[in-house]
């Protein structure tokens, strides 16, 4: 079974930067749909994203398909909102017979969905488009822990002083459990806020020490996440 949606989004409008916007404040999530035209999908779209993912239906998901064999990073960005990792093309992942290119991995302290019920300190999506730009993010999260040796190749995470990484980032290791996942209708969780996205959040969290989430934490100077919005009877999958 898959989700039967309208893909509405193109690559790789994931955050516009036309008019300020934030996460607190008068700019803040509450008022994203007032502050452009643009983004009235903000605070007038029923499929909006993040959501508590609980209560889904069994439905015998197939397999995630991953091919991610270009490793390495094009170029990190860290733009006010989050550090944007963008990737070297020719890895996919494949949905239903559906390949989707992965274009960039980003990340949000503390995490944006939850799963019933709990959120956790970090969440990285990496953001896929199909040949028609259309959008399917991979979603996983993150528990403190260990630290996460992928997380420190990554220059936005590695200690003030430290020398950069140029070695290739192999973000292969970032991935766990692609058979067990939750899949649901959504949207980009920063304005414009445009709808038809798939989402794909992985069950199984990774680790990452304290040290490293209070990295790209400070990094930011504030919590970078989207409030949970309304599930509007949409149906997630398991």
């Amino acid at each position: 079974m898959f989700l039967v949606i309208a893909l509405v989004v193109s690559y790789p409008s994931m955050a516009s930067e036309e008019q300020h916007w934030s996460y607190s404040g008068e700019d803040g999530p509450q008022q994203w749909g007032d502050l452009s035209a643009d983004y009235l999908m903000c605070s007038q779209g029923r499929n909006q994203s993040p959501i508590d993912l609980t209560g889904a239906v069994s439905a015998n998901l197939e397999e995630l398909i991953l091919d991610y064999p270009n490793r390495g990073i094009v170029g990190e960005v860290n733009n006010g909102h989050t550090i944007q990792e963008n990737l070297k093309p020719g890895n996919f992942v494949t949905i239903q017979g559906q390949k989707f290119e992965a274009r960039q991995l980003h990340f949000h302290s503390p995490s944006e969905h939850r799963i019933n019920g709990k959120s956790f300190p970090l969440e990285v999506h990496i953001v896929h488009a199909n040949a028609e730009g259309e959008l399917a993010v991979l979603g996983l999260m993150f528990d403190e822990g260990e630290e996460n040796s992928m997380l420190n190749q990554l220059n936005g995470f590695r200690p003030a002083g430290m020398e950069p990484y140029n070695g290739p980032v192999d973000y292969n290791r970032l991935i766990t459990g692609l058979d067990e996942y939750y899949t649901y209708n959504g949207s980009l969780t920063t304005p414009p806020c445009s709808e038809g996205v798939v989402w794909l959040v992985l069950k199984n969290p990774v680790t990452a020490s304290r040290e490293q989430i209070d990295r790209f934490h400070d990094a930011m100077g504030a919590d970078t996440n989207r409030p949970i919005q309304p599930r509007n009877a949409r149906t997630i999958l398991e």
